[in-house]
């Protein structure tokens, strides 16, 4: 009782001087976000909540979207438009490896809270990486749109991961692939982000490959794309993947422990998508 009382009571002072905002539509999500100055953004909180429990964020707004409007799947022929507040539990049914990818985000109770925009979002722990739909998203060729400063604007899934300036996620589209593949490394605990994993999908753009744990947030493998197309077998290629990641020691694994496990989920992934024809 105590150790609840203290967290209740460390939540309410990172909140005693924030403005809680609810809007109950989409253009007044986008309203109140305005250019992203000042506000903290809350989907299903499984990543924010911890932040403003402890006061290592205290915003001067929260706009909780809840009430907004942007969740669901919507279907169009062969790609799906997904709303940001859709939660990672409505994934697991998705086109692959989306599907998988959601599967395995920790566990029943977190999949059920934890929403696509927040996933996406998720900017590198200070101990762990995060985003662990990131890398299925960049396989997937997904676009996503996005409001803040300059309007709304839609654009490549590695362009907004790029991008330092703060924005609003509304939705992101993706497009079924004619196959896939996935592997990854996972932590034997349910709440544990992923050590690596890494998503290979053929879309009508081609072979993409994403990777998740190879650097502070998901990363397109160009290199292992552009050495398959030249012809490479999937082992030479599967090595290129450490010519694009980032790898660095973290609370889940070492730099060391990933840049010699990488090469073999990808080459795993690419096989995976080999047996998907």
């Amino acid at each position: 009782m105590i150790a609840f009382e203290e967290e209740r009571r460390v939540t309410s002072t990172s909140l005693e001087n924030a403005e809680l905002v609810l809007p109950t539509s989409r253009d007044e999500a986008v309203h109140a976000f305005g250019d992203g100055s000042g506000v903290a953004v809350l989907g299903g909180g499984t990543i924010l909540m911890p932040e403003l429990s402890y006061g290592r964020l205290r915003p001067k707004r929260v706009l909780l979207l809840q009430d907004a409007g942007l969740s669901g799947v919507a279907r169009n022929g062969g790609s799906l438009t997904i709303g940001a507040m859709t939660t990672v539990a409505e994934l697991e049914q998705g086109p692959e490896p989306l599907g998988t990818a959601a599967r395995n985000v920790a566990d029943h109770e977190i999949r059920a809270q934890a929403t696509l925009g927040g996933n996406l979002c998720a900017p590198a722990g200070g101990a762990t990486p995060r985003g662990d739909l990131q890398a299925a998203l960049i396989a997937l060729g997904a676009q996503v749109k996005t409001a803040g400063k300059d309007g709304e604007r839609t654009e490549p899934i590695e362009d907004f991961l790029a991008a330092p300036d703060r924005r609003l996620v509304l939705e992101v589209e993706i497009e079924e692939p004619q196959r896939a593949g996935y592997a990854a490394a996972h932590r034997p605990h349910a709440h544990a982000y992923t050590i690596v994993a890494v998503c290979a999908a053929e879309t009508s753009a081609g072979l993409r490959v994403g990777l998740t744990g190879a650097g502070p947030s998901g990363v397109r493998a160009h290199s292992v794309e552009d050495a398959l197309a030249a012809g490479a077998s999937t082992q030479e290629a599967a090595q290129k993947a450490l010519d694009d990641a980032q790898l660095q020691d973290d609370a889940l694994a070492s730099a060391w422990y990933r840049q010699r496990l990488l090469p073999v989920l990808v080459r795993r992934a690419l096989d995976d998508l080999e047996g998907g024809t």
